[in-house]
């Protein structure tokens, strides 16, 4: 009888201690979009919300401040783009391989070194983008300016890699072997198991890890401080300098500019905006996951 409720007392604490901790992350989200509410409240009784949300002008530190958000975005998502463009074959590519041709003896050497790609300072990154591979790609196009979107966002892609590649293969390496069995006794061959039986058995996994990575390219900031120019241009072309939400807040945040003026209240503007764009990534991988779920 004692032994039963020793062991019952420690399940309540076990399950009080794992309540807790979920309470907490739930507490930390709450408190930090209250935080960026707050201060964001500020800025928008002074900057109307459609001249924040339409202008095409960002420039805040300016003797004639304009407060348009969109060269801010247009920045992040052309980054990101490019980054995705690299990152989601090479990662999905590397996937594939590590589940389905790997020798597990290979496999154990090189999905360790692969994720040590995550392990890299982001500044390190992006002192190789700008004067590494930049040098390189501007022999091919010379017109390429020194600071650029194009160079940034391929080496962010190289950087996401290690999380699109092994939550992806996390996935496959799920999918029960009989599924495969099934595949190969039908007369497929491995290539068409993997890309036609694994991969569509693994989608919502695999969907996880495109989100993931999206969401850590949208919210990058080193690479692109760093190597991206730090001008907010309204453009799509990644040739030319652009700056992204992270890339001002941090340009902002170590600067001069006065506590409690609008100036400075910008970086709560551009943060809560980068929240929201994160959100509906989110979202938009939740519902595609239920999807998928729902057709397979």
């Amino acid at each position: 009888m004692k032994r039963k409720l020793t062991r019952k007392i420690k399940e309540g604490a076990i399950e009080t201690i794992l309540f807790l901790s979920a309470l907490s992350s739930v507490f930390i989200t709450i408190s930090i979009v209250a935080v960026l509410s707050y201060e964001s409240f500020g800025f928008f009784k002074e900057i109307p919300l459609i001249e924040f949300l339409t202008g095409k002008e960002w420039t805040p530190l300016f003797a004639e401040p304009k407060f348009g958000i969109l060269p801010l975005i247009s920045g992040t998502l052309l980054i990101t783009s490019i980054a995705l463009m690299v990152t989601l074959p090479l990662g999905l590519t590397a996937a594939v391989y590590l589940s389905e041709y790997a020798p597990h003896r290979l496999k154990e050497i090189v999905k360790p070194i692969l994720e040590l790609l995550a392990a890299v300072p982001t500044v390190v990154y992006g002192y190789f983008a700008l004067l590494f591979l930049t040098p390189i790609l501007q022999k091919f196009i010379p017109d390429l300016s020194g600071f650029n979107a194009l160079s940034p966002g391929i080496i962010m892609g190289i950087m996401i890699i290690p999380y699109v590649s092994s939550v992806s293969e996390d996935a496959m390496r799920a999918v029960p072997m009989h599924i495969r069995e099934g595949s190969y006794a039908m007369g497929a061959t491995k290539l068409q198991t993997a890309f036609k039986v694994v991969i569509p058995s693994a989608f919502s996994g695999i969907a996880a890890a495109f989100i993931i990575g999206i969401s850590r390219a949208v919210g990058e900031t080193m690479v692109v401080a760093i190597a991206a120019g730090g001008m907010p241009n309204l453009t799509a072309n990644p040739l030319e300098p652009v700056q992204t939400l992270t890339a001002y807040i941090v340009a902002v945040s170590l600067g001069d500019v006065p506590h409690g003026t609008i100036e400075y209240k910008t970086i709560f503007a551009a943060g809560i905006t980068l929240f929201l764009i994160t959100l509906v990534f989110n979202i938009i991988g939740f519902w595609f996951r239920k999807r998928i779920r729902e057709v397979y």
